[in-house]
């Protein structure tokens, strides 16, 4: 005899009853809403339903608790631009706050690690949860099919047909300290993800810098920060970046809407997307590096002027491809190799930070997949999804109210996911109730909030915005064919 859960049956019983007994028991969650993904998009749209629906949702993540992949960041990293444009719309991350001192006085707080996870832990006990709201499975794997499992206990849960599913995990990035490096690593080479930097035990003669993106960037600046002599860094760097000027994308109206009425002013007429990206610069939206080198990456993350001049003082840069390999006191790259030194520390920072799969419609039969639909700013994408997914009931009014923008990556990326965030904000900005909603959402960097004074500046941006904007987005769609 053998016991299952206290029930005593003979050894004999038949393979299928021995199945069916130790089989798992699934759990029927009953929800509206099953959002696949607990970090800021899953966030963001969750807050913006249930603010404006009377609906119940079951949020899932793989990991211990909301943030998603902050919660594994590394310890120096913050946001690149102002809090006010990221977390959910019911909630301002660091209320607004602007720095008093060093060197962005004058300019709104940027969150770091800590701040941004404890926000979204708030956001969770004090918005969230409670009867018939929102019900957090953390620790769980989506399996499909509308089933989830967790990943301690190892039980099976699932909603029903009724409800609507929203993967919020499509653009979800890759970070250094979760993924593997992309490159050979021989033995007695030493190599550490990003993460690891503020733990070395003893300071090498060299730091070699692996990455061309904004974790390239933050690594070298806390490393120029932390008193480390230019010379001693190394940068890989296997294309240069255009950035965007911090203090031109401020949640300030004048400020913001005078940055796209002088893009969009640029763009018109202008002969090619290099000699553009050089007016920007001219303009002062654009930033790069090295002024001798043109950029071919455009993701245009925000990066203070005071970063810029920490950055330019690395002399050793490699432009030679990708790296391929390491090994002590050498660099294999796709172009060529270059001498490191024997003791040098190679800091990981490449990632797919930014994904870029291909657009699909947000609202479809089986999914809701949560996107950019203003150019950038995801966060007031999945918000927006989510306020119209609790005011519309047709999904193909949905979808043509918030057509999916993109990231960029390319010259020609940024100008399609520009080209694509105008119209979007077009179409949505149509709707009466949409364009007061975002009025009155700090995310959206366009808004000119109910309360706004007005000024002559602030009237003059709007008056360049309505006589750029139609040829200068048919510029911007020309130029990225």
């Amino acid at each position: 005899m053998a016991s299952y859960g206290g029930l005593w049956v003979d050894r004999a019983m038949d393979a299928a009853t021995r199945a069916c007994l130790s089989a798992p028991v699934t759990t029927t969650v009953d929800v509206d809403y099953l959002v696949v993904g607990a970090g800021a998009t899953g966030m963001a749209f969750t807050d913006a339903l249930i603010d404006h629906a009377d609906v119940r949702v079951a949020l899932v993540d793989r990991r211990h608790g909301v943030g998603g992949h902050w919660l594994e960041a590394y310890p120096f990293v913050r946001l690149h631009q102002s809090s006010t444009f990221y977390g959910v719309a019911s909630t301002v991350l660091g209320g607004g706050r602007v720095q008093t001192h060093g060197p962005e006085a004058g300019l709104h707080e940027r969150a770091d690690k800590a701040k941004i996870c404890s926000y979204f832990a708030d956001v969770l006990t004090d918005r969230m949860l409670g009867p018939g709201r929102v019900e957090l499975f953390s620790g769980c794997d989506y399996a499909g099919d509308r089933t989830f499992v967790s990943r301690v206990s190892g039980q099976w849960f699932a909603v029903s047909e009724r409800c609507r599913v929203v993967d919020a995990r499509y653009l979800a990035p890759d970070i250094p300290a979760e993924s593997p490096p992309r490159f050979d690593v021989a033995a007695g080479a030493r190599v550490i993800p990003v993460n690891d930097l503020p733990r070395v035990a003893e300071a090498p003669s060299q730091y070699v810098v692996v990455g061309s993106g904004k974790t390239a960037t933050d690594a070298c600046v806390w490393l120029l920060a932390s008193g480390v002599d230019p010379d001693a860094i190394c940068w890989v760097r296997p294309r240069d970046p255009w950035m965007l000027d911090r203090a031109k994308i401020q949640p300030d109206p004048e400020i913001y809407l005078a940055m796209v009425a002088d893009l969009l002013k640029a763009s018109v007429g202008a002969p090619s997307l290099p000699e553009l990206f050089v007016r920007l610069e001219d303009a002062g939206i654009m930033l790069r590096i090295d002024r001798s080198v043109a950029p071919t990456m455009a993701k245009a993350p925000t990066l203070g002027t005071w970063e810029l001049d920490l950055l330019r003082s690395i002399e050793q840069v490699v432009r030679l491809g990708h790296i391929r390999g390491t090994r002590r006191g050498r660099l294999e790259l796709e172009e060529g190799a270059v001498a490191i030194a024997g003791d040098a520390l190679v800091v990981n920072c490449a990632a797919d930070g930014l994904k870029r799969p291909p657009r699909v419609p947000i609202w479809q039969p089986e999914v809701i997949t949560p996107q950019p639909i203003r150019a950038g700013f995801p966060c007031f994408g999945a918000a927006l999804a989510g306020y119209v997914e609790a005011t519309r009931s047709d999904d193909a009014e949905k979808n043509r109210l918030c057509p999916p923008s993109s990231f960029g990556n390319t010259l020609e990326d940024w100008a399609l996911m520009n080209v694509l965030g105008f119209r979007a904000s077009a179409s949505f900005g149509s709707e009466p109730d949409i364009k007061a909603w975002a009025d009155r959402v700090a995310l959206n960097p366009a808004r000119v909030p109910p309360e706004h004074p007005g000024s002559a500046a602030l009237d003059d941006a709007v008056a360049r915005i309505r006589a750029h904007t139609a040829p200068g987005v048919a510029r911007l769609a020309e130029l990225c064919i």
